[in-house]
């Protein structure tokens, strides 16, 4: 009897551990200490990497003016808004900025401005437009917290990782 419950539970345990695997699979994998985060702008499903819960308390809002704002602790904060965006009219922006002075672009692309300014002490900011699918998304970071060069960078990189949620499910 126990060779025969054996041989029984032993193709069901099998199953479940390939069932496990294979959902690790399924989702997008990201970098130690980031996460996968879905939402929706503008009726339209994105997904985006975001620092996890060992940065801070996640924070996604719908602005009135139709940004959405994700914040993860004080470190990460981001606003992202369906725009064509100008990239001419920042930099000219920034360059005329009479109280937080440029200081130098740190990378200076036809879809992203990151760059030094500062006022009494350095910071960074960004600017960057993704096309996603048909539509582009403005992505900048949310000014007024001081960011350093490291944590804007980490910015940088989720609004480089900003996609369609169509565009991340696997091929079936």
């Amino acid at each position: 009897m126990k060779k025969l419950f054996i041989v029984l539970l032993a193709p069901v345990f099998s199953l479940l551990m390939s069932c496990s695997g294979s959902k690790t699979n399924e989702t997008t994998s990201a970098p130690a200490g980031m996460k996968e985060v879905q939402l929706k702008i503008n009726g339209n499903s994105l997904s985006i990497i975001v620092p996890d819960s060992s940065k801070g308390k996640l924070e996604i809002a719908e602005q009135s003016w139709g940004a959405t704002e994700i914040k993860v602790g004080k470190d990460f904060q981001i606003s992202i808004s369906e725009s064509e965006g100008d990239i001419a009219l920042t930099k000219s922006d920034i360059a005329g900025n009479d109280v937080n002075k440029f200081k130098r672009y740190i990378k200076d692309e036809p879809t992203l401005l990151f760059w030094e300014s500062q006022i009494t002490e350095p910071e960074f900011h960004f600017y960057m437009i993704n096309k996603t699918g048909k539509v582009s998304y403005l992505i900048e970071d949310i000014k007024g917290d001081i960011h350093n060069e490291k944590t804007a960078q980490v910015m940088v990189d989720a609004a480089k990782s900003l996609k369609s949620a169509a565009d991340s499910k696997p091929n079936s």
